[in-house]
């Protein structure tokens, strides 16, 4: 399938990490130019960049502090620069202090950082979209929203609340061809879940048996259901909330 993504600007927060890289790749497979958007490892998202690069994609760094404004504009204006204006936006990027018992500030911050930043990534790439009449917002949430764990408030709640202003940017702005949904996959097994405190083989396998496809989710598992969300292909799917959990909620 074409999904249509040939030479349309893609913008992926997060991409330093194990999931937003595979969805960089992901739409660079299908020809789009990507911005790889990092915070916390420069040197993954450029070794990313060089990965999509020497098979023949095409993909620039750019850096984004979400609890900054003026970085964010920055970044922006310099994918629009380089690339051109940004038609595709997957908000990926996450802050989740998971070992640091939760006070008032790693709580303000992490709502700062997931929700109101991530809303205003979307709002400075969104004037781009409406003089297109085009464009793609695909947020990641998480099964977690639906599942919170006892330890952390602030990270599903953050997701939550990404959720529900998703669906209200689908209701505003599809009049102007931009199409807005949630990807909420579940646990997924990433470089970063296998460095949480009592996961393990027996972890994987557990979960894996509870689930009815009898696998837990893989980044590639989220990438392909993010690059359909985020293309051309997809011409009427919007406001919607999709599980990549392999129907693990059947069994809850």
């Amino acid at each position: 399938m074409n999904l249509g993504l040939n030479g349309r600007v893609a913008l992926v927060t997060g991409a330093s990490g194990d999931i937003g890289g595979a969805i960089a790749t992901a739409l660079a497979q299908e020809g789009a130019l990507v911005a790889a958007a990092w915070h916390g490892s420069e040197e993954r998202v450029h070794g990313l960049v060089d990965s999509i690069s020497g098979t023949g994609g095409a993909a620039i760094a750019v850096r984004i502090d979400q609890r900054d404004q003026e970085s964010i504009q920055t970044a922006v204006r310099q994918v629009e620069r380089e690339l051109g204006d940004i038609a595709v936006l997957i908000a990926n990027a996450v802050s989740w202090p998971i070992r640091t018992p939760e006070t008032w500030e790693t709580l303000t911050d992490s709502l700062t950082t997931n929700v109101t930043g991530t809303l205003s990534v979307i709002d400075a790439a969104l004037p781009g979209m409406r003089a297109a009449g085009w464009g793609r917002v695909v947020v990641i949430s998480s099964d977690v929203v639906s599942q919170p764990m006892p330890a952390a408030a602030a990270y599903p709640a953050a997701k939550g609340a990404l959720e529900t202003a998703a669906r209200v940017l689908a209701s505003r702005e599809a009049q102007y061809g931009i199409l807005t949904n949630v990807v909420r996959p579940g646990f997924t097994l990433t470089e970063r879940a296998l460095t949480y405190p009592g996961f393990g083989q027996e972890v994987i396998d557990a979960e894996a048996a509870k689930t009815p496809t009898r696998r837990i989710c893989t980044p590639q598992d989220v990438a392909s259901t993010v690059a359909y969300l985020g293309s051309a292909a997809n011409g009427h799917v919007n406001g919607e909330v999709l599980s990549v959990a392999g129907g693990r909620h059947l069994t809850r």
